[in-house]
């Protein structure tokens, strides 16, 4: 084996997965369908839907968008909730439809809402109430023609839907006045699509399935276009990496993460979707109170999650009288898992804290601890099944164990590209296929991975990436800013923290004042927690900041 050229090997796990096993993931979803109709699927907030009524919901969603919306094969269709019962029957409506999936987490600004909506050419979108006033306030600068509205009461029967709606509206105060020209509302899409007929589209592996937006290495959110057969890829690489442990049809698995997410949405709807299991969606996993009882409720095997998830529980009262007696296995992605808090989560639960590594644009995940991992270790772990890896140093010449360089990635999961970014993805894809990722890392002679740095300037808060240059072009635009930088420090809490550093040429703009013109047009976790002020800022021989000088 040579040392700079990994493949993926670990005892008892098969070196290769087929991504062809299933033409689409819709035929990945049919099997699903058959096998496992009379056992339930998701539940939430006491609500159950099974099998049976995601594969009929799911068709009547995807009945409606073909014959009431007229969309085709290809057309981009925006989800923008939280994870709810609604969001598994859009999502899967709209890939058996046929259509690209585009995923818009629901904290965005009108602006960011705007960009992303724009960029992928949505036409349709489907938005929980609570955020219709942040579509309101962009719809005219899209090409958004057709709305979607559900209610979080929509999955509730009568009377307690009533009750549901009164108290999110009128009690807790969780939907903003909106108001929008045109919609349908959610129930209404199901009924209708139940009188409608659907017409399977032929979807195959090298269609698109999802537009998933990520920074990649710089700049913008771009769109990934990662194919059907990316996510059947990844879906199958982690079935067979955690094939040793999982039962089908009799593992419960908590989804604390958004579904929105690539990490969420890969491992947690699709890999535990085909082999049978119940998933417990959690809407807002910061109501601790709430998420501990949901825990409670259930004898869940698995959970997923990123550090400062599993942090925030560990650091909770009353997660400690939870009954861990079936959890099997926790899996941290997203960001690095901490020692201290996969060794706090061991002794309390007895069961291990892994971590793997991914990237959007590996649909995600890429390398993972293998299960039998007894103490922590600084690693990412190894390739998973059908994975190739590689070190190279700045010259782009191979490197062998324990020297530091940028990690490259193949296999089947790797995107073919970002949507309508020719020269962006030449810059991160090479004609024999490897994806350049842009972290520093290294591989010890047993063959596991570090990662040492990030090349690139993206800072990670929580497992949600922040784009320097999008917060510099906000502050900058806030009078009495001359210039200004945008770097990540250290954070106990979420990994890293958004700094700011600022030239000003008026007192008035302080550090309070900063923040609140960021919360304008930001979403929370991209607003600075820290603003320094500086007289000037280092620059090359050619005026560019450098930002690493301030990190």
């Amino acid at each position: 084996m040579e040392p700079v050229w990994l493949k993926h090997y670990q005892e008892g796990i098969p070196a290769t997965i087929d991504p062809d096993e299933y033409a689409s993931l819709n035929a990945l979803f049919a099997e699903s369908f058959m096998k496992f109709k009379d056992l339930p699927a998701f539940t939430n907030m006491g609500q159950v839907i099974t099998y049976a009524d995601v594969e009929q919901q799911s068709r009547d969603f995807a009945a409606f968008l073909q014959n009431k919306l007229k969309l085709v094969k290809g057309d981009r269709v925006a989800i923008m909730m939280p994870n709810l019962i609604q969001y598994p029957v859009a999502l899967f409506g709209i890939l058996r439809a046929g259509c690209i999936a585009v995923n818009v987490n629901p904290l965005y600004t009108a602006e960011e809402f705007e960009h992303q909506v724009c960029d992928a050419q949505a036409t349709t979108l489907i938005v929980l109430e609570n955020f219709a006033h942040v579509v309101m306030g962009a719809r005219e600068k899209t090409n958004i023609k057709n709305i979607i509205v559900t209610k979080i009461s929509d999955v509730f029967p009568f009377p307690k839907s009533l009750l549901v709606d009164f108290v999110i509206k009128y009690v807790k105060h969780m939907v903003p006045r909106w108001k929008l020209q045109s919609f349908c509302w959610y129930k209404d899409v199901l009924e209708q699509g139940a009188q409608c007929k659907y017409t399977d589209p032929c979807v195959t592996g090298s269609d698109i399935a999802f537009l998933q937006y990520t920074g990649g290495t710089t700049g913008v959110p771009k769109g990934a276009m990662l194919t059907h057969r990316n996510m059947i890829a990844n879906t199958l690489q982690g079935r067979a990496w955690l094939s040793v442990m999982l039962q089908p049809s009799k593992e419960i698995i908590v989804t604390a993460l958004p579904l929105y997410h690539i990490f969420s949405l890969t491992v947690n709807c699709f890999l535990f979707f085909n082999i049978g299991a119940l998933n417990v969606l959690i809407t807002n996993p910061r109501d601790t109170d709430s998420f501990i009882k949901d825990l409670k409720k259930h004898k869940f095997t698995i959970i997923t999650g990123v550090n400062t998830l599993f942090n925030l529980l560990l650091n909770s009262k009353g997660f400690d009288t939870v009954n861990f007696e079936s959890l099997k296995l926790a899996v941290g992605g997203g960001m690095a898992v901490q020692k201290v808090v996969a060794n706090r989560w061991q002794n309390l639960t007895k069961s291990p804290l892994l971590q793997g590594y991914g990237l959007t644009e590996t649909s995600p995940i890429a390398c993972m601890m293998p299960l039998d991992t007894k103490t922590f270790r600084d690693s990412i772990g190894l390739p998973l099944p059908s994975t190739e890896i590689l070190i190279r140093d700045e010259s782009g010449k191979e490197i062998g164990f324990d020297e530091a360089g940028e990690l490259s990635i193949r296999g089947p999961q790797v995107m073919p590209g970002y949507w309508n970014q020719v020269s962006e993805t030449k810059n991160v894809l090479d004609d024999a296929g490897w994806l350049r990722t842009g972290d520093i890392a290294s591989v010890s002679p047993d063959g596991f991975v570090k990662i040492v740095d990030r090349k690139k300037d993206l800072i990670v808060v929580s497992g949600f990436k922040v784009f320097p240059n999008e917060v510099e072009e906000i502050i900058a635009a806030m009078p009495g800013v001359v210039e200004v930088a945008i770097v990540g420090s250290p954070d106990p809490l979420s990994g890293e923290k958004v700094k700011a550093v600022v030239v000003r040429n008026n007192p008035s703009v302080t550090a309070e004042a900063v923040r609140a013109y960021c919360h304008e047009h930001l979403t929370g976790y991209k607003v600075p927690k820290e603003v320094e002020f500086r007289d000037t800022l280092p620059k090359n021989n050619v005026g560019k900041i450098l930002r690493r000088e301030l990190r």
